[in-house]
């Protein structure tokens, strides 16, 4: 396991971490990543803000900034995610790079959105195991029957990352993810899967399969490869995110994005 962001980076960077990033870098932020050209940046705001909980904005770049200020000063985004999706009107390519600076373009814009990765430690340090952590395996995600509301020509249904817990940890559970609204919140769903409109646990869309245990239920989040299903809907020429489960790790910390709920 990395500990520090920098270092976890600079195996990126050198070839020497290519898996999913769940587990590393306990109490910094990890992110999802979407590259647009920027005639695209404006609209892919709007479905980001009528849609916050799967798509929580953390940073936008400026167009052709490869360095994602303030949120990892001296990183550079076209290397740091140990593996990438592009995709060409709407199409994913099958090959997944581990480096897109020969794709990069000066109207390239970045962005950051927040990811249920980072939550995680909370729920490790208060006892509650994570399934795909503890099997080393990628987190299960799945498409759902629930539409996200539109913006222009980005519209979909939303994805859902999906954990199990014993009912009576649920409540906990929510709990502790709530207190993370900008790195997707709360569950959006307890227990059948059928009212999602998914039909089998064991074949996720994106990810792998985890272990359910007899007398378990299944915790569903929003998450964040929601905009990759938009972009089939909204074909940009090119566009660049991470390989689901392969986030970018970002010097800022988990505590910063703590909004505990009042009374």
């Amino acid at each position: 396991m990395f500990t520090t962001p920098a270092e976890l980076r600079r195996a990126i960077r050198d070839g020497e971490f290519r898996a999913p990033t769940a587990g590393e870098c306990p109490g910094f932020v990890q992110t999802n990543v979407v590259i647009l050209p920027a005639a695209y940046a404006d609209e892919f705001a709007q479905f980001c803000r009528l849609n916050p909980r799967p798509c929580p904005l953390v940073c936008r770049t400026e167009p052709g900034h490869f360095e994602p200020l303030p949120a990892a000063p001296g990183a550079d985004i076209r290397t740091d995610v140990p593996r990438y999706r592009v995709f060409r009107h709407g199409t994913a390519e099958s090959a997944e790079p581990t480096d897109v600076r020969p794709l990069w373009r000066d109207d390239f814009v970045t962005f950051l959105i927040g990811c249920s990765f980072t939550f995680e430690s909370g729920l490790i340090a208060a006892g509650l195991p994570v399934r795909h952590i503890d099997e080393r395996r990628n987190v299960p995600m799945f498409r759902t029957s629930r539409a996200c509301t539109s913006a222009g020509r980005f519209a979909g249904p939303l994805v859902v990352s999906m954990r199990p817990y014993r009912p009576e940890q649920v409540e906990q559970v929510t709990q502790i993810t709530g207190n993370y609204p900008a790195m997707h919140g709360a569950p959006v769903h307890v227990g059948d899967p059928a009212g999602l409109g998914i039909a089998d646990l064991m074949r996720p869309d994106f990810g792998e399969s985890v272990t359910i245990h007899p007398g378990e239920v299944p915790v569903f989040w929003a998450c964040g490869v929601t905009p990759q299903l938009a972009l089939l809907a909204a074909k940009p020429e090119i566009a660049i995110t991470h390989s689901p489960g392969c986030m970018f790790v970002t010097d800022l910390r988990d505590e910063q994005f703590i909004q505990k709920a009042t009374a």
